[in-house]
């Protein structure tokens, strides 16, 4: 049965492309690029090396189709909010261009192919646990804590953590505390990310009731929580330092060194009553991560860790 789509034919090609583009965006597929970046350096690190390429593949192909499940699932149970906010109006959904029972079977589906592609491919460990980070991100993130508590991106992001550690188990069978380290580095990066997004939107959050901390928040104490998550975030990455060598640990300290001087210069703006440039600290925390991680692969592959013995 085709999809109607804002008063074009279903059956142009046009039409056709213009729906299979709004599948494709209800994925998020700049959220599943960046979840990906982190996905293989874990799986580096597990294997003290480079991993079967087969292994990574198969691994990213169900990372991708777990994260895009969440995502379109996430779309499905948003679309009044996007609807609202001028940030997220032109999504598929808040513009009916897709019908919501299609996106949600299109959601269901592929968090099927996920589990299924992992288990077959890697091991049950890791397929269990993308199904449990999207049931996560969309019963307890999206459901539950996005609309109900200020505290929501701190402990809905828990969902974005996972691919590290489905990435060790689906290299090692099991989860092993740098595993944990790597979760924790992605847990504490997540607030200031999204909080940095969130002030330059706050207004968006606002109209669409979504208690964001930047809504409920002075400005300043928000600022101040970017500046705290950041600093134990860059404390946090030096804990790889026993199963990392000199490379990781010049770039974890030179960007992480990088990234706490733009979230204090930040607070010291909204410290003097000026609006700052909350989107720049967003924009710098997106490179910051993918450096560290680079930095993790490197290291792996170079095989030379800082402590021996």
């Amino acid at each position: 049965m085709a999809v109607r789509t804002a008063g074009v034919d279903p059956t142009t090609p046009r039409s056709r492309r213009r729906v299979l583009r709004a599948y494709v965006a209800m994925t998020k597929p700049r959220i599943i690029e960046l979840l990906l970046i982190t996905t293989v350096p874990a799986m580096m690190l597990a294997a003290r090396g480079i991993p079967s390429p087969w292994l990574v593949l198969a691994t990213l192909f169900g990372g991708t189709m777990a994260a895009a499940s969440a995502n379109v699932l996430n779309c499905v149970a948003d679309a009044d909010i996007d609807a609202i906010m001028k940030r997220t109006r032109s999504r598929p959904l808040a513009r009916h261009e897709v019908p919501t029972r299609h996106a949600l079977v299109f959601g269901v589906v592929l968090g099927v192919v996920a589990f299924t592609w992992l288990y077959a491919t890697t091991n049950l460990l890791a397929a269990a646990m993308a199904v449990g980070a999207i049931l996560f991100y969309v019963l307890v993130y999206t459901l539950v804590l996005k609309r109900r508590t200020a505290q929501n991106i701190v402990w809905g992001g828990a969902a974005g953590c996972m691919p590290v550690v489905i990435g060790w188990a689906a290299v090692t069978g099991e989860v092993a505390w740098p595993a944990l380290v790597m979760f924790g580095v992605i847990f504490f990066w997540t607030p200031p990310h999204f909080w940095a997004l969130a002030m330059r939107f706050r207004d968006d959050y606002a109209r669409a009731g979504v208690p964001m901390l930047p809504v409920v928040a002075t400005a300043e104490r928000v600022a101040r929580q970017i500046v705290i998550y950041s600093w134990v975030m860059v404390a946090w990455t030096l804990l790889l330092v026993p199963v990392t060598g000199w490379i990781y640990l010049a770039v974890a300290v030179l960007a992480g060194g990088w990234f706490l001087s733009y979230a204090h210069r930040l607070h010291a703006s909204v410290r003097r009553g000026e609006k700052g440039n909350p989107i720049r600290l967003f924009h710098l925390s997106n490179s910051y991560l993918t450096l560290v991680f680079v930095a993790l692969a490197v290291d792996s592959a170079l095989g030379l860790p800082l402590v021996t013995g």
